[in-house]
């Protein structure tokens, strides 16, 4: 099965990109570019836990209402909430009601607090599990690596909750530690210029 397809301006991209309307704009413009902000490194991370054996549309679809519940994903505010921010958050229809997940959210903001202290940010400490592009194999041939499967180790061994090696591998692809793109999609060659312009950070710990 071919891994590209035709967008509506006839150029080639990724073949799921169109599985969902929404999918389209996601692919272009967030998809395997590289990223440093830490917010977003949480929040997709935080996300990607939630998709576990779910599809990355529901949660796409439901994202807006997510940053609503979570403050924005201000890891130093989700990990504050209490018993009665769960209970609360276990009434929200507009995100995914799984208390095991949500629990894992708070936990998971306050390992992040425990884990800017050691490293100055999460950015640091991500891309240190970067792997090298001379290595990786064709693109869209795995769903965990060894380094998601070491990145996965290193969450768990400091606490973090849903995390597994899948879980980071598909957080590895969106936040363009691994430029997934196929071979010939318009954005594979934007995603690698993106990744050679973009400095990751350095530790800096007790920043």
């Amino acid at each position: 099965m071919s891994k590209l397809i035709d967008g509506q301006d006839g150029r080639p991209r990724c073949a799921w990109s169109a599985s969902a309307p929404e999918f389209d704009a996601y692919h272009d413009s967030e998809w395997g570019y590289p990223v440093g902000d830490d917010i977003r490194l949480f929040e997709k991370l935080c996300l990607e836990s939630f998709q576990s054996g779910l599809s990355w549309r529901t949660i796409l679809s439901k994202r807006e209402n997510f940053r609503a519940a979570f403050c924005g994903f201000d890891w130093n505010r989700v990990a504050e909430f209490d018993a009665a921010d769960v209970e609360c958050l276990l009434q929200d229809a507009g995100i995914i009601r799984h208390r095991g997940k949500i629990e894992a959210t708070i936990n998971n903001a306050r390992r992040a607090q425990e884990m800017v202290a050691e490293f100055g940010s999460l950015a640091a400490f991500f891309w240190r599990f970067e792997p090298d592009p001379a290595t990786r194999p064709e693109p869209q041939t795995q769903t965990t690596s060894a380094e998601s499967v070491a990145l996965s180790k290193a969450l768990k061994k400091r606490g973090w909750k849903f995390v597994g090696p899948t879980t980071a591998f598909a957080f590895m692809q969106a936040m363009g530690l691994v430029n997934d793109h196929a071979r010939g999609c318009i954005c594979r060659e934007k995603a690698d210029a993106a990744r050679a312009r973009f400095q990751p950070p350095a530790t800096t710990p007790g920043a």
